[in-house]
C-alpha cells in the first residue's frame, strides 16, 4: 500500500512551521518548496513522481497552509531564508536537491548563493521574482515614499479579514478563476488542501493576508546577482510562456549566473509545474 505523507513541524524564529514527510528516508533528500499564496499539498502529484528515488520534504512557508502565522506580519525573504536555512539545518539535509516555484524559488536561489556547497542541484520556476524594469519602479522611487505605502498597506491589511466563501464549491470556483489552466481535479485538490472552514461554517483561504504587503526595501539588487553567480550546482531555470514573469534568457538576468539553464514552456502559465505536468515532469527526471 502507498501511503500519503505525514505531517511534521519544526521551529523557526519562535514559529511553528509545518512541513509533509513523504517518506523513503534512506533515499537522498529532495525539497518542494510552494510560493506565495500557496501551500506545500500543492506539489503532491510532483512527490507521488519522485517519492521511489527520493526523500520527498515539502514545507508551508511561514503564514500558508498550516505553518504558524508571523505575529508582526513579517514575510520578507529575509524571513523566509532564514527559516528555509533552519529546516535543512535541523533536519541534517545538506546537500539537498531543491525544486521550488515563485516566491519559494527566489527564497531558494537565495539560499543557494549563501550555502553553495548545500544544493546539489536546483529547479526554480519562475523563482527571480519581478523584471528589472519592474523592480526599478517599485524601488526607484524615494524611500519616505515606499515607507509611507507600507505603512498605508500594512495598516489596511490590519482592517483586512480573510475573504469567506460560503461553500467549499465557491471557493473551488475561485480557484479554477484564478488559473484556467488546471483541471478539474487539479482545481479541486488545490482547493481541498488550501483551505480550512471558520467557526461559523464558512471557508477561508490558509495564508496571511499579511503576505499581500510588499516590503519597502529588500537585498540590494547588486548583492542579489552576487549571490547568483555564488550558485556552483546545475540550475535550471522554468518560463511559461503566457506568465506575467519576465524571461531571464530575455532580460539579462541569466549572465549573472555560472550554472545555470533556461527553458520555455509553450502554452503555460506562472503554474507551468500543473500547466504541462507530464512535460514538466519528464524534464525535471531528465535534469536529475
Amino acid at each position: 500500500m502507498i501511503y500519503g505523507p505525514t505531517s511534521q513541524t519544526y521551529i523557526s524564529q519562535r514559529l511553528r512551521l509545518h512541513y509533509v514527510d513523504w517518506g523513503n528516508e534512506t533515499a537522498p533528500p529532495l525539497i518542494l518548496l510552494h510560493g506565495g499564496r500557496d501551500h506545500c499539498r500543492s506539489w503532491d502529484w510532483v512527490a507521488q513522481e519522485l517519492r521511489k528515488d527520493w526523500h520527498v520534504i515539502a514545507p508551508d512557508l511561514r503564514g500558508h497552509g498550516d505553518s504558524a502565522w508571523s505575529a508582526d506580519g513579517e514575510y520578507s525573504a529575509r524571513a523566509c531564508v532564514y527559516d528555509f536555512a533552519q529546516l535543512i539545518h535541523q533536519k541534517k539535509l545538506a546537500p539537498v536537491t531543491i525544486v521550488a516555484h515563485s516566491y519559494g524559488g527566489n527564497i531558494a536561489l537565495r539560499y543557494a548563493g549563501i550555502y553553495p556547497d548545500n544544493v546539489r542541484k536546483l529547479v526554480a520556476i519562475e523563482g527571480l521574482g519581478p523584471s528589472p524594469t519592474m523592480l526599478k519602479e517599485r524601488f526607484g522611487r524615494p524611500i519616505g515614499d515606499r515607507m509611507r505605502e507600507w505603512i498605508d498597506s500594512k495598516r489596511s491589511m490590519a482592517g483586512r479579514v480573510p475573504k469567506r466563501y460560503e461553500s467549499l464549491e465557491d471557493a473551488y470556483t475561485r480557484m479554477k478563476e484564478e488559473n484556467s489552466y488546471l483541471s478539474d481535479e487539479q482545481a479541486r485538490h488545490l482547493t481541498v488542501h488550501g483551505i480550512s472552514q471558520n467557526e461559523d461554517g464558512t471557508w477561508s483561504w490558509k495564508f496571511d493576508n499579511y503576505f499581500r504587503t510588499f516590503p519597502p526595501y529588500d537585498m540590494a539588487q547588486e548583492d542579489l546577482e552576487h549571490l547568483w553567480g555564488e550558485i556552483t550546482c546545475p540550475t535550471l531555470l522554468l518560463y511559461g510562456e503566457k506568465s506575467w514573469a519576465s524571461n531571464p534568457a530575455e532580460d539579462g538576468r541569466i549572465d549573472k549566473f555560472k550554472t545555470a539553464n533556461v527553458k520555455l514552456y509553450k502554452d503555460a502559465g506562472h503554474w507551468l509545474h500543473h500547466d504541462k505536468f507530464d512535460q514538466f515532469i519528464g524534464d525535471l527526471n531528465a535534469f536529475l
